[in-house]
């Protein structure tokens, strides 16, 4: 074996070019790096990347990052601390250098993760069953009873010949000898399959020459071959397989939306889901629809408020139930968390030999369980090389705020002693020893520094076995501190490459040819709370640019020297909608716009990559103006802008969205926020007690005053406004317009109402239509418009018992 780290040695020489860069790399003395040998000589497997970085300019090669982060900028990938409402998002810490790794170095790692797989399914299997390693002494009760991860319920719940685990991920460190070690073991909930995803797509827009001609192994077939095995999991083919997501306040929230987006599967939070005789049923705007795959995306704990977390506002009560009854397949398994107890570890090489009579393969840190009286005592003498923390957790200590120590120093805690806080805890307490992690380079002022690195490895249950995905990610220290690697804490995020001795295949999702005729698939059943959001989000759209035009109007007539009583006709508007006019650009209007992104963030799985762009896109510019705008010109043209985007954006979905049932509930939402706004502004606009000029502004806001001159070629009367604003069905700002668009839209979504039978919102949208489509101008007065508006916004909550229950 050569000193690669496992990888035969390649005969392509380093280039001069590549060696100028190279020779400036100054690896941290004593600590294993993943460009150089021991010796100090880079690794054949790097050789391609550092000579195509050391030929780029240093303005080249900030051009080449640029692109993979304005990449990651343009999909919006962003992580978030989870539960804080008020937690900005953050942009995604890209490290555009990735980790190379030889292929031999890479089969090394695969076959260990594998072995160690297949053992922590047999250990979730025993714990939730028999029982024996607890009885047979290899492991102690009392870290299992008191385990809050260790979920009583799932006793004997787990219908048989259903696997625990569908799903790990694995932080592995490479120590001082070479060799891998596995840091930590998640299999509840596993996160950053998508990240590793974007991270690939950015790295090959940073690198797209390289990348394309590199024998770097692909990711696509790892997850084509997972989706099949999640599909393959189900009994009806006309039931589901979902994803289940905590919500957007989660810190992954937008890597489940992605996978959801690229597997194509629905991404569903626990209030979408509801158990009715022992089976899950999605809430869908066509009825319950059957869910029998759940890749679950959310903690165990919180998965059903009945049996496990009564506080739990996340999960689906009765879930357990449907488990029973075998009725779901959970990916994992509730209570697969157990499994990632960090003290768990002190007993996993000893379990191995006993369940497997072989080693483990890839070994995790040494570790020690503080509950006996040798291991106290070996941890209380070398206390000072550990790191000491909570033996229940499911993270790293230095990842928590729970009392922990480092190398004999305290964090979090009352006590000045470390051996003080150890024997006062012991048996709630575990130590790892404290390990040097190898270092990989990252590019920083025009040279390559060597930072500390972890390596996240996934793999998936498939027909023949575990599959690893080719890669994963790195997490990189923000500085010299291996602590550090985590994204809080300013580490970064980078690539990493498996390079084959040979070239690759290039596997897609797309389907292999088939013989069988093609058939159009069905559309999906709409979720009810996607519906809910894409309705709202049509509606807080076109009030953003109700209220633009306002303010535009407001501003433009303002520096004319328009009257008192002009102005305050148009802010008398605005306050309608909870605008008031000062500043000039008010906060009434950013929380509407809010309102529009937070609708749209609640469904970034099913919202297209360049929609969400234009929307936030928006709501910053707004953001900036609203800093800077002065009232009169300076504000009208401001909102100019502003409502180009808004139109913009609206312009995008009409001819982006697809025309099921999602799109219908975004244009139904937009037609009756139109048709209220304009009711609204024609009952006091157009009374006969309105100030002169309301008329002249009611079509400018309605966007009508060309078509007007055109048509009735004189000065705007109450009954040409009337005509054209309210009864007009081919003028797309018209009420009349707007509920003939909802009854189109509304039409194609009673088909699962009983026959013979119309929702009651059908019902009141077509009693509206018709009794609007029947008004002349002279009938339709103050009175009647006033009548009219109230029918239109009592539509929203029909609406809601209609499709959205």
């Amino acid at each position: 074996m050569s000193d690669d780290f496992g990888s035969a040695p390649q005969t392509r020489p380093v280039t001069s070019a590549g060696r100028s860069l190279f020779d400036s790399y100054r690896p941290l003395p004593g600590v294993p790096d993943e460009l150089c040998d021991a010796a100090g000589h880079m690794r054949p497997v790097w050789a391609p990347l550092i000579d195509h970085l050391s030929a780029m300019s240093n303005q080249e090669v900030a051009e080449a990052f640029g692109r993979g982060e304005q990449h990651l900028a343009d999909a919006g990938v962003f992580f978030r601390k989870y539960g804080d409402t008020n937690a900005a998002t953050r942009d995604w810490p890209y490290s555009p250098v990735p980790v190379v790794l030889a292929q031999s170095d890479w089969d090394t790692i695969t076959e260990g993760l594998m072995q160690r797989a297949d053992l922590l399914e047999q250990i979730a299997a025993d714990l939730y069953g028999d029982n024996d390693l607890i009885a047979q002494g290899h492991l102690p009760a009392e870290l299992i009873a008191a385990n809050p991860e260790w979920l009583r319920p799932m006793v004997g719940a787990q219908p048989e010949d259903t696997p625990y685990l569908h799903f790990c991920a694995f932080e592995l460190g490479r120590g001082p000898d070479g060799r891998w070690w596995v840091l930590q073991d998640l299999t509840d909930a596993p996160s950053g399959a998508g990240f590793a995803l974007e991270n690939r797509i950015a790295t090959t827009h940073v690198f797209p020459e390289l990348y394309a001609d590199a024998n770097v192994r692909r990711l696509a077939g790892f997850f084509d071959t997972f989706r099949t095995t999640l599909s393959g999991l189900k009994s009806d083919a006309n039931s589901a397989a979902a994803i289940l997501t905590p919500g957007p306040l989660t810190d992954t929230y937008y890597e489940q939306a992605y996978i959801a987006r690229y597997l194509g599967l629905p991404l569903l939070e626990g209030g979408d889901l509801t158990v009715q005789d022992g089976r899950l049923n999605a809430r869908t705007v066509k009825g319950p629809l059957p869910v029998e795959v759940l890749w679950r995306r959310m903690d165990s704990v919180w998965s059903d408020p009945l049996e496990l977390r009564s506080d739990s506002q996340l999960g689906t009560p009765g879930l357990m139930s449907a488990i029973r009854h075998g009725h779901v397949t959970m990916v994992n398994a509730l209570g697969a968390g157990v499994l990632e107890t960090q003290a768990l570890m002190a007993f996993l090489p000893a379990i191995s030999r006993a369940l497997t009579g072989a080693d483990l393969k890839l070994p995790n840190v040494a570790t020690w369980w503080c509950g006996g009286e040798k291991q106290l005592a070996h941890v209380q003498r070398h206390a000072s090389r550990m790191m000491i923390g909570p033996a229940q957790a499911t993270r790293m200590p230095h990842e928590g705020t729970a009392p922990h120590a480092i190398g004999g120093t305290l964090f979090h805690s009352e006590n000045s002693q470390v051996s003080t806080w150890l024997a006062a805890n012991a048996p709630s307490l575990m130590a790892k020893e404290l390990v040097t992690l190898s270092t990989t380079p990252v590019f920083e002022n025009g040279a390559l520094v060597p930072r500390p690195m972890t390596l996240r490895v996934f793999l998936a249950r498939g027909p023949n076995g575990w599959d690893v995905m080719p890669g994963g990610f790195a997490r990189v220290g923000a500085g010299q501190d291996a602590s550090a690697v985590s994204m809080r804490r300013g580490g970064a995020v980078a690539d990493v490459w498996v390079v084959a001795d040979t070239p690759v295949a290039t596997p897609t999702l797309l389907p292999a040819p088939s013989s069988t005729p093609f058939q159009r698939a069905s559309t999906e059943a709409l979720p009810s709370r996607a519906a809910d959001n894409l309705f709202w989000l049509g509606r807080y759209i076109e009030r953003t640019e109700g209220q633009l035009r306002l303010l535009r109007a407001y501003h433009g007539r303002r520096s004319e020297g328009a009257s008192g009583v002009l102005l305050g006709t148009i802010a008398g508007q605005l306050s309608v909608h909870g605008v008031k006019i000062d500043p000039p650009l008010p906060q009434g209007l950013c929380q509407t716009l809010s309102g529009a992104v937070n609708a749209a963030s609640q469904i970034r799985d099913r919202f297209s990559v360049d929609g969400w762009a234009a929307l936030t896109d928006m709501e910053m510019t707004l953001k900036q103006m609203q800093k800077t705008a002065r009232f009169g010109d300076d504000a009208a043209l401001a909102t100019g802008v502003l409502l180009r985007k808004a139109v913009g954006f609206a312009g995008l979905t009409q001819d982006n969205m697809y025309r099921t049932a999602g799109w219908h509930f975004l244009t139904m939402g937009r037609a009756l926020e139109r048709a209220a706004m304009t009711t609204s502004l024609l009952a006091r606009w157009a009374d006969p007690a309105a100030p002169d000029g309301a008329l002249d502004l009611a079509l400018e806001i309605g966007d009508s005053m060309i078509v007007h001159r055109q048509r009735y070629a004189t000065i705007a009367s109450r009954d040409s406004v009337i005509d054209l604003l309210a009864l007009d069905p081919a003028n797309p700002r018209a009420v009349r317009f707007q509920l003939d668009v909802l009854l189109d839209r509304v039409t194609g979504l009673t088909a699962t109402s009983p026959q013979g039978y119309m929702t009651d919102f059908e019902r009141g949208v077509r009693t509206l239509q018709t009794s609007f489509a029947v008004h002349r101008v002279e009938t339709l007065d103050t009175k009647a418009l006033n009548a009219a508006l109230s029918e239109v916004l009592a539509l929203s909550i029909t609406l809601n018992s209609a499709f959205l229950q």
